[in-house]
């Protein structure tokens, strides 16, 4: 990638975007292109190909979806389906027509069926059936990938998908009615300790396995996977590693300084028992993950604060 190429990162004020942002900026690329949702809406098709006609991104990275966790997936099923195929359908097929020639298309690891074997490996995509509760985000996703697929082999276009795994970090969403488990967990915690609670409650038994990466190494992994001019199959981008529910919440409530205790609530759902990406195809590109999960969680807590003023 010449320093001086076009490159439109879509999503750039989310946690993902801001992310590849940073991290393009930190090395030097110096024409990064955005857009707020108010000058762009990527669910406008017309808008987002005559943007794409208009500025020609040499790369385009799709960091831009609809998101959320169990509950928000399961209960706002249409729009996660709709928004994010549509989404992907206009920023994709608009870079074919604009000419950009490499796109980095991100996914996300529910595309996995529920019950494959672990690790997951890339090519136990579309073995089996998907977890309920996100399959219309899941579902969004596995189109994404195909379409990038069918563009490489219609087309000869180079447009890449990467799986990351559960992502945390700067800019994340704390919101306690659609976020993922890591910031609610951070925000619950954070709240229970000023109030002196004695104990802090965290859905479902505690025993699932989650992998969690850091946002920042994934975007580094981003940016290497691009940088290298990669034009293969799907790559998942992960830690290797995972940890308990409980595990997590352990980690959290130490980092913050909660001094209660943790209970569960069972009546709450589980997800998916594991899910642990295989990284060896992203081991044997060249990258492995920098950032410890108890490192992590500083820092995400500490842009939490940030955020409370």
């Amino acid at each position: 990638m010449d320093k001086n190429a076009k490159i439109f990162v879509a999503g750039h004020r989310g946690m993902v975007g801001s992310a590849i942002v940073r991290r393009l900026q930190a090395a030097g690329y110096t024409n990064v292109i955005t857009r707020g949702r108010t000058e762009l809406n990527l669910l406008d098709q017309a808008a987002v190909h005559a943007f794409l006609a208009e500025q020609k991104p040499d790369y385009l990275f799709i960091a831009a979806a609809k998101v959320g966790g169990i509950q928000a997936n399961n209960t706002y099923r249409a729009d996660f389906l709709y928004q994010n195929l549509v989404i992907e359908a206009n920023l994709i097929h608009g870079a074919h027509l604009a000419g950009t020639q490499a796109l980095m298309f991100l996914g996300s690891s529910c595309i996995y069926p529920k019950l494959a074997p672990q690790p997951l490996k890339e090519d136990c995509l579309l073995t089996g059936p998907l977890e309920p509760t996100n399959e219309p985000y899941a579902i969004a996703k596995i189109a994404g990938i195909k379409l990038c697929e069918a563009y490489n082999h219609q087309y000869g276009r180079q447009y890449i998908s990467v799986m990351p795994t559960n992502l945390y970090g700067i800019n994340d969403n704390y919101d306690l009615n659609n976020s993922h488990v890591l910031p609610a967990l951070i925000r619950k915690a954070h709240e229970a300790k000023q109030r002196g609670d004695k104990q802090l409650v965290v859905w479902g038994t505690g025993t699932p396995m989650r992998e969690f990466l850091y946002a920042d190494d994934l975007a580094d992994a981003c940016v290497h996977l691009m940088e290298k001019g990669y034009d293969g199959p799907l790559v998942n981008i992960g830690t290797g590693t995972d940890v308990t529910i409980r595990e997590l919440a352990e980690t959290v409530v130490e980092v913050i300084g909660f001094e209660g205790d943790l209970t569960f609530d069972t009546s709450k759902p589980d997800g998916t028992p594991r899910k642990l990406m295989d990284v060896s195809r992203l081991t044997s590109l060249g990258w492995t993950a920098r950032t410890t999960l108890k490192d992590g969680i500083a820092l995400a807590y500490q842009d939490f604060l940030n955020k409370q003023g």
